[in-house]
């Protein structure tokens, strides 16, 4: 992805918020057939565990049971832990196959505004942060309809998700800290916009998305550097869901060993530094537990 190629955006910043247990978000007019959309986003700050923050691609709202889904989900954070996400995606109502990633983020999402950025063609799905990619998913025969195909629209949203966001539920939704407010700006939507029926895409589109899905090779290495030092699950390497890995996952050796057979790492950085202090070592465990769903 080329950051000049992207049209100027002069949108006003947007505001998302919950206050309740009710979702708030925003919708993009089109639906568009493949493209590559991007925000720049500030999470809500402070206590936010049990708070979701979804920014996604999806045409649930037409195609109900074979819905396409591309999604960055921000789940919660304790005041002082790292804060972590997960990206997901669904083909053809692909649901009871999911293909979620977890990672931390490297820096505090609420104190400044990131860039996220969700490029999707009719060969592959990337997912940036900033100009990096952290993941990437080359579509492959074998995915059949599990790879997204269908004209799909830009969602945000938030909403209380203190059932299984933070800690696998463990650490529900304060409403002291209410309003959860989120923040975008500098929103490109950069697609063909079309109708939903439709299956054909224009070869303007396809020319357009070939120029950006192409990666540098210091963008390669900013992705692998990513994965191997924040990256903490893969259903890629969860051996309990998939003994034979889904026909996009592309094994990493060296990535592969340092996850257990439930796709979770072994261990983490933090882990190894407080090993041996006792005094910290319950809270690190229970850190890691995070994890769970």
């Amino acid at each position: 992805m080329e950051t000049s190629y992207l049209p100027p955006m002069t949108n006003p910043s947007t505001f998302i918020s919950t206050n309740t247990q009710a979702c708030s978000g925003f919708r993009s007019s089109d639906l568009y057939s493949n493209g590559l959309f991007s925000a720049k986003i500030k999470l809500p700050s402070d206590y936010t565990a049990g708070i979701v923050v979804a920014f996604y691609t999806s045409n649930g709202d037409i195609f109900e049971k074979t819905h396409d889904e591309l999604d960055f989900e921000f789940l919660g954070n304790i005041r002082g832990k790292r804060w972590r996400f997960q990206t997901n995606l669904y083909g053809n109502g692909s649901t009871s196959r999911g293909r979620e990633e977890r990672y931390y983020l490297w820096f505090d999402p609420s104190r400044e505004f990131h860039r996220y950025s969700i490029l999707w063609t009719t060969n592959k799905i990337i997912f940036y942060i900033d100009d990096v990619p952290i993941r990437e998913i080359i579509r492959t025969e074998a995915m059949g309809g599990d790879y997204p195909a269908k004209p799909m629209s830009l969602y945000a949203t938030i909403w209380d998700a203190s059932t299984w966001a933070t800690s696998g539920g463990k650490y529900k939704v304060n409403y002291k800290y209410a309003p959860f407010v989120t923040q975008f700006t500098d929103l490109v939507l950069h697609g063909c916009a079309m109708d939903p029926i439709e299956e054909a895409v224009a070869p303007i589109c396809t020319e357009k998305n070939q120029q950006l899905e192409t990666t540098t090779p210091r963008q390669q290495m900013a992705m692998r550097k990513f994965r191997q030092k924040y990256m903490y699950y893969s259903y890629c390497y969860d051996t309990w869901r998939y003994p034979i890995p889904p026909p996009e996952c592309v094994i990493d050796q060296s990535l592969r060993q340092r996850f257990k057979e439930s796709g979770r790492l072994k261990f983490d950085d933090k882990h190894r530094r407080h090993s041996k202090k006792r005094s910290q070592g319950s809270s690190v465990r229970n850190y890691g537990r995070q994890d769970d769903d």
